[in-house]
């Protein structure tokens, strides 16, 4: 789970330096890699904060 949301940070950092890279270079290709490795790793986060909350709902439902 965590495992999740470190990757997509990481992705998202990539993502965004990629983005620059492209930027200052003048390569639109780059640029849009970018890009979508930024979106990449925002679904990636969310998806590990997704199964983070479900594991944490089964763990208070098995509780009461």
């Amino acid at each position: 789970m965590a495992d999740n949301i470190t990757k997509g940070k990481l992705k998202r950092i990539k993502g965004k330096a990629r983005e620059e890279y492209g930027k200052l270079t003048g390569k639109k290709a780059q640029e849009t890699k970018g890009k979508v490795e930024q979106a990449a790793g925002k679904v990636q986060e969310q998806y590990g904060k997704a199964k983070r909350n479900i594991k944490k709902a089964r763990e208070t439902r098995q509780l009461q």
